[in-house]
């Protein structure tokens, strides 16, 4: 019987900086399985050779996400992608936390404003602040959070964004927030693990896109509320089947209720160190993939 050959598709920095990659490799080889980091970007990568190609940590997509997605898209025809492309699409773009919302899901209320569209200056404020960031992101990159009565800092943010083309956010800024955000990991749909972050737009009005993208991650307890949210927004996503992997990232609300504030399918760090059966789960879900027809 020939050996499964899996590509852990990576990027140049995920190669020297993902810290899931090692486990991960050394998991599924215990389970027969020959894995290896490849970068997607990378020319002339025959994917054919692989039986499986799982997106990791792609972490340079939002820079090139045209190019990324034709990745995906020719990558899933020369063998299985996962998570699939379909959903990679969908998950590239922020948007999606609109049909969330609609399909019931709590969502942090998110306003969208439009490259082109016209917007109320003035409609950027909130008792409590409001966060201002690009539809299209990862790691908190081009977003600040500002405090009441500062909505013209907030415009010409946003402003800024938009003139360059870019899709902007306007969610009102929650201030339990600082009893950090609840991040849940599943595979195949089920709940592997979770952590607990130091909430990360500490300094209000300031774009740091070098500040640490997790600060003060430790391993949490979710309770069943968190955990039923993060059910159900992956019950509400544009998918016949549960993906590979998803990282559900929650915070609680006025009332203390867990709301969603992202929903991580392309390239999350899962923070498989804090939990020593997390390799293995995550091996597991990879073994139970639904293999091609005969």
């Amino acid at each position: 019987m020939s050996t499964t050959r899996v590509a852990l598709v990576t990027s140049e920095a995920g190669l020297g900086l993902d810290e899931d990659l090692p486990p991960v490799v050394a998991a599924l080889a215990e389970r027969g399985v020959a894995a290896e980091p490849v970068v997607w970007g990378a020319a002339r990568t025959a994917w054919e050779r692989f039986d499986l190609a799982v997106v990791r940590s792609t972490w340079d997509y939002v820079e090139r996400l045209d190019a990324f997605l034709a990745w995906a898209d020719s990558t899933a025809r020369a063998t299985r992608l996962w998570n699939p492309a379909p959903l990679i699409r969908w998950n590239s773009d922020k948007h999606y936390l609109r049909e969330l919302a609609g399909r019931g899901v709590a969502v942090v209320p998110t306003r969208f404003l439009e490259p082109g569209a016209p917007f109320d200056p003035a409609r950027l404020d909130g008792p409590d602040g409001v966060v201002v960031k690009p539809a299209v992101s990862a790691g908190a990159l081009d977003t600040a959070r500002y405090p009441p009565g500062h909505a013209g800092a907030a415009a010409r943010h946003a402003r800024a964004l938009l003139d360059r083309g870019r899709g902007v956010m306007v969610q009102p800024y929650l201030p339990r927030v600082a009893e950090g955000e609840r991040a849940l990991v599943l595979f195949g749909g089920v709940l592997s693990h979770a952590v607990r972050k130091d909430p990360l737009l500490t300094e209000p009005g300031v774009v740091d896109n070098d500040r640490h993208p997790h600060p003060g991650v430790v391993r949490y307890r979710p309770t069943g509320a968190e955990v039923r949210t993060a059910l159900a927004a992956l019950a509400a996503l544009p998918s016949a089947r549960p993906p590979l992997f998803a990282r559900v990232d929650l915070v609680l609300d006025d009332r203390g209720e867990p709301v969603v504030l992202e929903v991580e399918l392309v390239e999350p760090n899962l923070f498989l160190d804090t939990d020593p059966n997390a390799p293995a789960r995550f091996a597991d879900a990879v073994a139970a993939l639904p293999q091609p027809p005969s």
